[in-house]
């Protein structure tokens, strides 16, 4: 922060340091500086005596450093503006005694802003100042020297003004204000300019000021009226006292020069100044007698506007009053025939009323105009001189308008016109002319399966605008049967109110939406009707148990199978599958175990149900392992089925024996070849299940049914089902499920329809003749309907 300069002399030494200083800062090592021994400072006595400054530096007695005690403001010690400010000092060492003068410099740094005296500057400047004007401002001051005083002034943007600098002989700076373009009150009244002066530091610090310019104002504009001319229109025997006209002139000066005086000019007639009055003050013109049409028709008057300033200016306007006939009597309207209530199907152009006019007044207060009320569907006609026919104009709709207040209005051509009026009354009869409208044209009405007998499924109402009998509503479902089954057996609806019932407990795996019907028809003669469209979708419960159909049991729920003790880690042991005829997520399944020998032994994936083994058997590991599987759907509650498979190992002879016994046909197995049997059994099936169907609903006879057979038109999803992974797949998927889980124990899967009953049965064969159990030697044959 400073840099100590040493300056040698022969009586004085000097050092140089910058002003605010940090405290402690050593300025300099005196005992190097004088040629002192450090080490004597102990035995020899050293302290400072600084005149009147000593409280700023301080000796340390121990390395002779001589350092800041309290910070230094050279701008304090040296108040006058100085090129130098100087610290003199003596500094005295005992035995032997010796003085030395020290002089220590305080250079100045830029740590003070510009201010000026007074942060507002006020000058109040006339508008008729001439251009070029100068105006003295305040200068600013800096307590710093040199460099760091002020530098300039900066004056904000202004087309008006402008500063000039000026340097004093001590080098001070002030600046004058400069009118650069004249001022006009009434254009710009106030002028709000920021005066910066900026030293010349690095950086350079600046202040503010505000200077504040009020323009005063001069008489320079003279009064000028709204109008040049006015022609105002005067009724004959207008009340004395009635205002003709408040004038009104306005002056952009302000004070006095701006306060005006209103009276007449010599141009004006003495009839017409004694006709009417003049308020010299608010311009108000005033009728100060009686006024007759027959003895003047125009009068003309000039009015002069004088402002009150030392140099008066003025304006003046001209004003024509014309006097008119008064209009004394009101026209008058009759209504000679009127026909009220009619229908509303009235047809265009049929006469209603017939009214007739007349007024004792003459010329242009005698000439009469009639029209009815703005926005009805109806137009007069003249039929002769004062008579007029009220027709229709356009179709009329009671349930727009049920009726109308019709205004027969008469007024004359006078000045002002004088007007009278007559209303009736037309009542609208309703036809039958609305057809009953449902707020949608498409119900869609979910209901869950299981529901009561009767349930309301909601309530389809119609609105008919029109009344009575035309607008009283019967619903209906419109017949249409479902195999051989009418709506009308499955749903009901309240013919007064349209109250939708369902007749029926709904099953969503038989039934899953119904698309009907319902007609609303009003009482009217003749009947007008509409019809929506009703949409009832079955929702699926959870309401079916899953069931396993893999690996088949042929009785109980227990499955016993053999596996090779040298089952390799990985091998599948068996696939569990299982099927439910619930709906999306309802017939989600997954798998658990709820028994397991050893659960280090065997795996199960809960997506697809196969059962793997961890490991390899060991010598440790028992020959019989229990193994209990649980499948459960994903519906609220839960629903689920077991199955327990029984394994024994056999030793790997056996394993080899049942290979040797394979029959060749097993190789048909392979990869490629069993896609192509399962694309060709695919179609096959397909095909045969197509005709077989086909054949069924051409033979079978209906039997009756308490629950009703399924609608044509319900989305029927039999052939669907659920398996392994949870997705939704077709019948011949859950086959080749089935197929691969069965030939894997090397038996073969045979589907056979059977003649009323079951849809099918399942019969798994076995494919070889090696090894033989009961459980695998004979056929299973599971009934299954799919």
């Amino acid at each position: 922060l400073f840099a100590a300069v040493i300056k040698t002399a022969t009586t004085v030494t000097h050092y140089s340091i910058p002003e605010e200083m940090e405290i402690g800062s050593v300025v300099a090592n005196l005992a190097a500086d004088l040629g002192l021994d450090v080490m004597s400072l102990n035995k020899r006595s050293m302290r400072l005596d600084v005149i009147a400054n000593k409280k700023y530096l301080d000796v340390n007695k121990d390395t002779g450093e001589l350092f800041i005690a309290e910070k230094v403001d050279r701008e304090l010690l040296c108040n006058i503006k100085t090129s130098s400010c100087f610290l003199k000092m003596d500094v005295t060492i005992e035995n032997p005694k010796r003085i030395f003068n020290i002089e220590l410099e305080i250079v100045d740094i830029n740590d003070n802003p510009p201010h000026f005296r007074r942060d507002t500057i006020h000058l109040d400047i006339s508008e008729s100042t001439s251009v070029g004007e100068r105006f003295s401002l305040n200068n600013a001051v800096d307590p710093d020297f040199g460099s760091n005083s002020i530098k300039t002034y900066y004056l904000s943007e202004s087309e008006h003004f402008s500063i000039e600098i000026q340097t004093g002989r001590d080098g001070s700076k002030f600046t004058d204000l400069i009118l650069k373009k004249a001022l006009d009150r009434e254009e710009h009244a106030v002028h709000n300019l920021i005066l910066t002066a900026v030293d010349g530091g690095v950086p350079a610090r600046s202040g503010t000021a505000s200077i504040i310019v009020r323009v005063l104002d001069t008489n320079d504009n003279a009064p000028q009226f709204d109008k040049d001319s006015y022609t105002i229109n005067l009724m004959e025997n207008s009340p004395i006292g009635s205002l003709v006209i408040k004038l009104n002139a306005t002056d952009k000066d302000e004070g006095s020069n701006s306060e005006i005086l209103y009276s007449f000019s010599l141009y004006t007639s003495e009839k017409t100044q004694s006709t009417f009055g003049l308020n010299p003050e608010n311009g108000e013109i005033r009728v100060k007698e009686m006024i007759n049409y027959e003895d003047f028709k125009i009068y003309n008057m000039e009015i002069i506007a004088t402002d009150k300033g030392s140099n008066s200016l003025s304006g003046h306007c001209k004003i024509t009053v014309v006097i008119t006939d008064m209009n004394d009597n009101h026209p008058e309207i009759s209504i000679k025939s009127f026909t009220s209530p009619v229908k509303e199907d009235i047809d265009v152009g049929t006469v209603i009323a017939v009214v007739s006019v007349s007024d004792k007044d003459s010329g242009e207060n005698g000439q009469i105009n009639v029209h009815i009320s703005d926005k009805l569907p109806f137009k007069l006609k003249e039929s002769s001189d004062y008579y007029y026919e009220l027709v229709v104009s356009e179709p009329l709709d009671r349930e727009k308008v049920p009726e109308y207040e019709i205004t027969f209005t008469v007024t004359d051509r006078g000045t002002p016109p004088l007007s009278d009026n007559e209303t009736m009354t037309l009542e609208l009869l309703d036809v039958n002319d609305n057809v009953p409208q449902f707020p949608q044209l498409f119900y869609t009405i979910q209901v869950k399966e299981n529901n009561a007998p009767g349930e309301l499924l909601s309530s389809l109402t119609a609105h008919d605008p029109d009344l009575h009998e035309n607008q009283y509503l019967v619903y209906f479902i419109i017949e249409k049967e479902i195999v051989n089954t009418s709506m009308s057996m499955l749903f009901s609806i309240n013919p007064e109110n349209g109250n939708l019932y369902a007749l029926k407990t709904f099953d969503y795996e038989i039934e899953k939406e119904f698309l009907f019907h319902i007609e609303a028809r009003d009482s009217g003669v003749p009947p007008l009707s509409s019809n929506v469209t009703v949409h009832v979708i079955i929702m699926d419960q959870n309401d079916n148990t899953p069931l396993i159909v893999s690996p088949w049991r042929a009785h109980g729920s227990v499955v016993e199978e053999k596996i090779p003790r040298s089952t390799d880690k990985g091998t599948l042991i068996a696939k569990v599958i299982a099927i439910d005829t619930d709906s999306v997520h309802n017939s989600r399944i997954t798998y658990q175990f709820l028994q397991n020998t050893d659960a280090t032994l065997f795996s199960l994936d809960q997506y697809n149900g196969e059962i793997r083994t961890m490991r390899m058997f060991s010598y440790r590991d028992s020959r019989h392992q229990r193994l209990v599987v649980i499948a459960k759907d994903n519906g609220e509650p839960s629903l689920s089925a077991t199955v327990t498979i029984k394994l024994s190992t056999v030793e790997t002879a056996l394993k080899t024996y049942a290979d040797m016994t394979e029959i060749p046909e097993y190789d048909i197995f392979s990869d490629l070849n069993l896609y192509l049997v399962i694309g060709l059994g695919s179609v096959s099936f397909l095909l045969l299940i197509t005709i077989l169907v086909t054949i069924v609903l051409k033979c079978q006879k209906p039997k009756p049914s308490k629950a009703g057979p399924p609608c044509r038109n319900s989305v029927i999803s039999e052939r669907n089902s659920t398996i392994a992974d949870s997705t939704l797949v077709s019948n011949d998927a859950y086959w080749y499920s089935l197929f691969l889980a069965e030939t894997r124990k090397g038996k073969l899967v045979v589907r056979q329809p059977v003649p009323k009953g079951s849809r099918y049965f399942v019969s798994s064969i076995p494919r070889s003749t090696g090894l033989t159990e009961t459980s695998d030697s004979a056929a299973s044959t599971l009934q299954v309907s799919i």
